[in-house]
């Protein structure tokens, strides 16, 4: 039995009145309770209601909720709306409790911020679902994002850090994927660790594992029997994540005991939390049109936003657009140092980055900088967004790409054009019908300023006639 409430908020700051429906799950569950069933159940609700609502607020215990945000985030593919898990330490009908402001919080934001990702709203903090872990069970502020800073702060006003949201890439229609791998586990690391534990753990059934090491991912390179056993179960097609022990940080082969686990064919897991490298291992391993390769790939990916993408090594070239992805991806970095003058100079300096790419048809810089939660859609000093850039020049791969990564394609510059009033101009045909079929439209007011253009036009062309004939 599911019980249906419907209330509705006063008039916000941005002039909204948000109503809001409840629905209620009998019998309730203890969060350490919660099965692949009740994840898919959750998913299943939000896909069912989804066209109705402009968000979702999921109450959650929160012994589990990081393994249930980490989960719902892949399951959700295309997802186009907030999905925020919130909860509280102490229970909401307590005199003293933490429930009221998790809860309105999380409400506030569904209801008033598009954020299109999946978040864990706690002690005035919003996070990416992927990357929390629960750090103290007898403390309000109970989460942490290690590796990541907040999506959003709330004191006395809401802080959007919009430079981090993650966005899909894609413009196809929102689905939630229930089918998940029950065969992972997680195995965590010791010092004197035997083979025969490590042999026993690795037999089928299980089709993956989540592989808890010391430090950057490192291992004992000198038990050869226990490397043995490891790369025994790769071979055989046992699907294996390195991810560290650590709260923070990230896994690299730095170390030759590092590189021995990748020697044995193990996954690097970068800077994955367990909660999301292991729901994220049931969801690839679950994939049956893919290769066992193409799923090693994909747990490489960065597919919501659930590890950081890696630009080491690249060289400095103006002409292919590494010194943008080196220079984005310090600004990056700096960031998250909480320093007012590198956010202003970053701040300054990305939407020349992404219009400079999107002068020169460079995917590979956009992709970049937007896998570093920059947005696509930020403007230069006049006004002109990458995708108005882009339908300057023609380039029907970045227009494509952007649209994909939902770029506003009626969006205007200092001068009241649209892309697809620039399209227009330099008669990129291709680039126009693109974006008409994504959308695009001249309004009134543009058809207007475009006739009186086209007026002005040929006016001065016929001045320029009647000059030229006065001068033969």
């Amino acid at each position: 039995m599911r019980l249906l409430l419907a209330f509705r908020l006063r008039l916000s700051k941005q002039n909204k009145r948000i109503v809001y429906t409840v629905l209620e799950y009998s019998p309730l569950l203890d969060s350490c309770n919660m099965t692949t069933d009740d994840w898919a159940r959750i998913g299943t609700d939000i896909e069912r209601h989804y066209e109705q609502y402009d968000g979702f607020v999921v109450l959650h215990g929160t012994d589990t909720m990081a393994y249930t945000a980490s989960a719902l985030s892949f399951m959700c593919e295309n997802l186009g709306k907030p999905v925020i898990f919130t909860g509280s330490q102490v229970p909401i009908y307590e005199m003293r409790n933490d429930g009221r402001e998790n809860l309105l919080g999380a409400l506030l934001i569904a209801g008033q911020y598009v954020i299109p990702e999946v978040c864990l709203y706690f002690h005035h903090k919003l996070f990416r679902g992927n990357r929390v872990t629960k750090v103290d069970p007898g403390s309000f502020n109970a989460f942490t994002s290690p590796n990541l800073p907040p999506l959003a702060q709330c004191n006395v006003d809401i802080k959007i850090n919009w430079d981090i949201v993650w966005r899909a890439n894609t413009t196809a229609r929102f689905t939630v994927n229930t089918q998940l791998n029950r065969n992972v586990g997680l195995l965590r690391l010791f010092p004197g660790i035997t083979a025969d534990k490590v042999k026993a753990f690795l037999q089928p059934p299980m089709a993956g594992i989540v592989l808890e090491t010391y430090g950057s991912g490192n291992a004992p390179d000198n038990d050869t029997e226990l490397l043995d056993e490891i790369r025994k179960a790769t071979e055989r097609g046992l699907i294996m994540i390195n991810c560290t022990q650590c709260l923070r940080g990230t896994v690299t082969t730095s170390y030759a005991t590092g590189q021995a686990l990748s020697d044995a064919g193990l996954v690097a897991g970068f800077d994955m939390t367990t909660e999301a490298a292991l729901s994220k291992l049931s969801y690839v391993l679950e994939k049956q049109d893919l290769s066992p390769e193409e799923k090693k790939e994909m747990l490489c990916r960065n597919l919501r936003g659930e590890m950081t993408a890696d630009l080491d090594g690249a060289k400095l070239s103006l002409r292919d657009s590494r010194f943008i992805q080196i220079l984005a991806k310090s600004l990056n970095v700096s960031c998250n140092e909480h320093s007012q003058e590198l956010d202003a100079i970053r701040d300054a300096l990305t939407p020349t980055l992404v219009c400079g790419a999107a002068k020169i048809g460079d995917t590979d810089t956009l992709k970049a900088i937007r896998e570093m939660g920059s947005d696509l859609n930020m403007a230069d000093y006049d006004g002109r967004s990458p995708l108005h850039v882009a339908a300057c020049e023609g380039h029907l791969n970045v227009v494509e790409y952007l649209l994909n990564e939902g770029a506003d394609v009626d969006a205007k510059d200092r001068f009241g054009d649209t892309p697809l009033h620039n399209a227009e101009r330099f008669r990129h045909e291709d680039v126009v019908e693109l974006l008409r079929r994504n959308r695009g439209h001249f309004s009134q007011d543009d058809m207007v300023d475009a006739g009186s253009r086209s007026h002005l036009h040929t006016h001065i062309y016929r001045i320029q006639k009647k000059i030229i004939s006065c001068l033969q």
